[in-house]
């Protein structure tokens, strides 16, 4: 997408979205547009090579005026700093590798698998179900298969 292209597409959604169309704001949308999730460092230093003249606190500033307005989504894995992405408005959960730390997206939809159901509801009504699945990722099972048999 050319760069003028995805500066109005970004523009638009923070329009949408109520918030007032700023540089920070796009710089930081576009870091972010990316796959993956992304820690605020990494988030600041994309959007440094924009502004120059940013600081990691408005980069934190506009990180939480994106996740207020439904732009940006933020997970809190254990023993980590918060991640961000763009994927929003689906009920998506994540899994983590406790050893290499890398983080994927699992797809679910509210009601099904592989989404957990409260065993007592007491008249609550779910929206949204956050589900991290802990554990090894294939590379690093690999990784310490072909340690074990060296």
């Amino acid at each position: 997408m050319a760069r003028d292209a995805q500066q109005e597409l970004l523009a638009s959604r923070l329009k949408q979205a109520g918030l007032k169309v700023t540089a920070p704001r796009i710089a930081v949308l576009a870091a972010l547009a990316g796959p993956g999730h992304h820690a605020a460092e990494a988030v600041y230093s994309a959007a440094a090579t924009k502004l120059p003249k940013t600081s990691l606190q408005a980069v934190y500033g506009v990180l939480a005026a994106l996740v207020d307005a439904g732009l940006a989504r933020k997970i809190e894995p254990a023993g980590s700093p918060a991640l961000y992405e763009a994927r929003v408005g689906d009920n998506h959960h994540h899994r983590i590798c406790l050893n290499c730390h890398a983080v994927e997206d699992v797809d679910c939809v509210i009601g099904e698998s592989p989404c957990l159901t409260p065993s007592n509801m007491d008249g609550f009504t779910v929206q949204v179900a956050e589900v991290t699945f802990w554990g090894l990722c294939a590379n690093c099972q690999a990784a310490q298969a072909a340690a074990a048999t060296a």
